[in-house]
């Protein structure tokens, strides 16, 4: 799995012009499921998202996680996340997940993510086009991969 985390101010996303998810201070993720991810790769990442210390403490140093800050997390499927542009101009998405294995690891995620989190999390919807605004606080953005564990 890979994700792109962004500390927000606010985000939303749009799907046919109503808002699906929206939040405000706390974490934009947009995740991306490759055909070999696991439950182990579901649980690695969950708590690395929830615990990660992007937000400022009372010294402005960025020392406390979404979940001591009591902020909310808006999940946004994104396949293009594992895009290889390695041939040519057109990318490749062969290292994403074919929707028949990606959408259970993706509701699998999203039900870890919400317990880790202690709160429900809002989301967009798998495979739909989606219109995503966010106000990046910071700006502060960060990638993890979970078979790179950095």
């Amino acid at each position: 799995m890979r994700a792109i985390i962004q500390r927000v101010a606010e985000a939303r996303v749009t799907i046919a012009g109503s808002v699906k998810g929206a939040i405000r201070n706390g974490l934009l993720v947009l995740l991306a499921v490759e055909e070999s991810d696991t439950a182990e790769d579901i649980e690695w990442l969950s708590g690395k998202i929830v615990r990660l210390r992007i937000f400022n403490d009372v010294s402005g140093v960025m020392n406390r996680s979404v979940q001591e800050v009591g902020g909310d997390i808006l999940l946004v499927s994104q396949f293009t996340l594992f895009a290889s542009t390695k041939k040519g101009n057109r990318p490749s998405y062969s290292r994403s997940a074919r929707p028949e294995i990606a959408v259970p690891l993706y509701e699998q995620f999203i039900a870890r993510l919400a317990q880790d989190l202690g709160k429900p999390v809002q989301t967009g919807e798998f495979g739909a086009h989606m219109d995503v605004s966010l106000t990046n606080d910071g700006p502060v953005t960060i990638i993890v991969d979970s078979k790179l564990r950095e």
